[in-house]
């Protein structure tokens, strides 16, 4: 069992870059400009629970990252880069941090790298539990017209929240409600440390508008970049700055990354 996605070609002796979308997004979410990137191979995934993944059904992160060595044999993919947003890079965060092999950098964007106290994790496994029963049991319309006005979207405009509950709205509410479970923000293991002693390259995106994820970015022993007229999902509100900081990182010599 492996992830499903969709690859493309690039330029020989160039690192993969492996894209990993955030929660009930797909592998189509991370639409970037191809001329700031195209010379690079690409790996675009569905997680477990989403898009062509949804049967795939996961208990915790460390199942996912297995999952992720598994799919990236099957692909001969030997060198790369993760860059994840929101659930995609906390799973990417995990992932770097047991060192894997062919691991060249990590580019995150908005995505959270764990809390640190039990009485937080016991709201936050309260609060996904509560999300998950009305994934499982209420239109998914209604759940992400709900969802989409927590104050991490405070930035989105109404017309962007409509688009948003639209697209949500393919997706399976069970499948949808195990995964938000598995990998609840409550059952991940706070990944600073770990962090602190990875060896590769690490950068973090954040919306000008995102105040929560500048905070955290402080907090992180990355590289923060500030993605100018964009809130939480950067990289949707401003596709073009997006993909030319990935391709700045990219070019930047491997010890100006260390």
């Amino acid at each position: 069992m492996i992830l499903q996605g969709t690859h493309y070609a690039g330029a020989a002796g160039k690192p993969w870059l492996v894209f990993l979308h955030g929660f009930s997004g797909d592998r189509r979410e991370w639409q970037l400009p191809e001329a700031c990137l195209d010379d690079y191979p690409r790996l675009y995934l569905d997680l477990p629970g989403h898009g062509a993944s949804a049967s795939i059904a996961v208990n915790d992160f460390s199942d996912v990252s297995r999952l992720l060595n598994r799919t990236l044999i099957s692909y001969n993919i030997l060198n790369y880069w993760l860059v994840g947003y929101s659930l995609g890079g906390r799973i990417a965060m995990y992932h770097a941090c047991q060192r894997p092999d062919g691991l060249q950098g990590l580019i995150v964007e908005g995505a959270h790298p764990g809390l640190r106290d039990d009485q937080e994790r016991a709201s936050r496994r309260a609060s996904d539990a509560h999300w998950a029963a009305r994934f499982r049991h209420e239109p998914l319309e209604a759940v992400f017209a709900d969802w989409y006005q927590q104050p991490v979207f405070a930035s989105l405009t109404a017309a962007q929240r409509q688009e948003l509950v639209a697209l949500r709205s393919r997706n399976n509410g069970t499948s949808l409600a195990a995964m938000l479970q598995a990998t609840s923000l409550a059952e991940q293991p706070d990944l600073r440390a770990a962090l602190a002693e990875c060896v590769v390259p690490f950068f973090y995106l954040y919306g000008e508008r995102d105040e929560k994820f500048r905070a955290i970015a402080r907090e992180l022993p990355a590289i923060g970049h500030e993605i100018p007229f964009a809130g939480h999902n950067a990289h949707r509100e401003n596709p073009d700055a997006v993909a030319e900081r990935l391709a700045q990182i990219l070019r930047l010599p491997i010890k100006d990354t260390l």
